[in-house]
């Protein structure tokens, strides 16, 4: 369920480093396959529908207990095996159980990259969980302070906009440079500029 190719992810990178020329700022992209593991959600649902077999097959027929039995068990298991893969997982999942879940990862992000740590408080971090379809721009206090309301957000909906049609990379490369550019007007080039943070794209996988 991987969102980037290897050659997608050095152009990123090289976006990265492009961005971070013009900005004493620092900017961390984040692409994670996945926000949560959703393991509960095939039980749940084949224990659910599995208990629902017997029902008509009491009522209706005169089937041994026995039997009743053993299909409702082979229900269980064909629906666990089916529901399985993780983007069915998600896909059973309510979109604001998910969205909570890919917030929550973004800001675990934001900590465990040391966003929160550079220098000037400039951190943005850019992140997107692909199992949740979700997208998250943070910033630290010093830039987000500098930028209108909505800037973040803005970065957001165009990256899902362009992710949706297919155009991943593209989507991603432009939120770097929309960043860097916002960066770059509040916070040029200082001296000594050291780069903090990495550069390239940081993969999560689960």
């Amino acid at each position: 369920m991987a969102l980037f190719t290897r050659e997608e992810e050095e152009r990123i990178s090289a976006a990265i480093t492009a961005a971070e020329r013009k900005t004493s700022g620092e900017i961390v992209a984040v692409v994670a396959d996945s926000s949560e593991t959703y393991l509960y959600v095939p039980f749940l649902w084949a224990a659910l529908v599995s208990l629902l077999v017997p029902w008509p097959l009491i009522h209706f027929t005169w089937m041994k207990v026995q039997y009743i039995f053993l299909i409702q068990l082979a229900v269980f298991l064909v629906l666990l095996v089916a529901l399985w893969p993780k983007n069915v997982r998600a896909a059973l999942v309510p979109r604001s159980i998910r969205n909570n879940h890919a917030k929550r990862r973004a800001t675990e992000q934001f900590l465990a990259q040391n966003l929160h740590t550079t220098k000037g408080r400039t951190g943005v971090l850019i992140f997107v969980s692909v199992a949740e379809r979700h997208a998250e721009v943070l910033a630290d206090k010093a830039i987000d302070d500098k930028v209108p309301a909505g800037t973040w957000q803005e970065i957001v909906d165009t990256l899902t906009s362009e992710i949706s049609q297919g155009r991943a990379t593209e989507g991603f490369i432009q939120a770097i440079m929309v960043a860097g550019d916002h960066l770059a007007r509040h916070f040029p080039p200082g001296a000594p500029d050291p780069n903090e943070l990495p550069d390239h794209l940081i993969v999560l996988t689960s």
